[in-house]
């Protein structure tokens, strides 16, 4: 009886989600791009997804943290300029780039996409975009845990021109974001309320500093309060682990004791009010967000959707539909 309620809130949510998809710029089957894309396009024996992904198992089996990054590098790229690799340019005289803005100050994996591009242009030269790099790697960092696949990366995304800081901050969802302000982010990228549940699911691992969450624990309205929405033993337990005055570079487990395995464990964490952020408390003050995020506790559950919301992730683009490009190097537009 309970693998037949799995297997119907299974399909009511892929159903559901791929609805979702059949408007705006995110799209359930990945829009224009294509499986297998460079296929035709590099010699025979390049495997330009074979490539990604040894290089990034690599840096993921001697690092376990990178898987983290490299989801979240890719997560702050698709959500300011669509999924174009704009968040690797670096600035210039007339450009101050994405990577300055304070939320992309602690993101990290550059130098992996690096590795990745100079590995392909010798091998398969001005054909692969870095945006494409971007997406593979994200899902071969966590699917390294699994040694499979664990969501179809569709390719043929160009590489944008235009990265600025100051598009940033009212795009990408922040950690102090109530449900509303969460809502519109995503929906303005053509992503659904399924998709902000599951997508929130990648606080399932990495790590965060203490500066995050220091209202919260200290000051949640102005009086010396904590937020009432926390659970007082993991409040306690994150005042253990960040004392006032806070100190910036302590790090916190985003999802407690878990931050290094990809599972539904956030969620367990989340329905018992021990969610980190705001904006992860947030998910429970709606009723539909708050009933996903009790059926997302099924790991099967959980692994199923946030492949088709990574999907519809990766297909989001540039609204202002400018024309792309294929860069020799990531963190340079070509021509400079």
């Amino acid at each position: 009886m309970r693998k037949n309620i799995i297997v119907l809130l299974v399909t009511y949510i892929l159903v559901v989600g791929c609805m979702g998809g059949a408007h705006g710029q995110g799209h359930g089957a990945g829009g224009d791009l294509k499986m297998k894309y460079y296929e035709k396009l590099c010699p025979r024996s390049v495997s330009v997804e074979k490539t990604v992904r040894d290089i990034v198992w690599n840096k993921v089996s001697a690092d376990a943290t990178m898987a983290a990054k490299l989801l979240r590098l890719h997560y702050h790229d698709c959500f300011v300029r669509g999924c174009d690799a704009s968040i690797l340019l670096d600035s210039t005289q007339n450009m101050t780039t994405e990577k300055t803005a304070g939320p992309n100050r602690s993101i990290f994996g550059y130098e992996v996409i690096d590795e990745i591009k100079t590995k392909l242009e010798a091998t398969c030269p001005e054909t692969v975009s870095c945006a494409d790099i971007v997406a593979l790697a994200a899902r071969d960092a966590v699917s390294f845990q699994f040694k499979r696949d664990m969501w179809p990366v569709f390719t043929g995304r160009k590489d944008g021109r235009v990265s600025l800081a100051s598009e940033v901050g009212g795009n990408l969802p922040s950690a102090g974001a109530n449900f509303t302000t969460l809502q519109a982010q995503f929906k303005s990228k053509g992503l659904n309320l399924n998709d902000l549940v599951t997508l929130s699911g990648a606080h399932t691992i990495g790590i965060s500093h203490c500066t995050l969450v220091a209202r919260r624990l200290y000051n949640f309205t102005g009086i010396g309060d904590a937020d009432p929405s926390l659970d007082q033993t993991y409040a306690q337990t994150l005042r253990n682990l960040c004392p006032n005055p806070i100190n910036p570079a302590t790090t916190l487990e985003m999802d407690p004791n878990s931050s290094l395995s990809f599972d539904s464990n956030y969620y367990r964490a989340l329905n018992q009010h021990k969610g980190l952020f705001v904006s992860d408390a947030a998910l429970l003050t709606n009723r539909q967000s708050a009933f996903m995020a009790k059926i997302l506790e099924n790991q099967k559950v959980f692994f199923a959707q946030f492949a088709l919301s990574m999907v519809r992730m990766g297909a989001v683009k540039d609204a202002t539909g400018g024309p792309g490009e294929v860069r020799k190097n990531c963190r340079v537009v070509n021509g400079q």
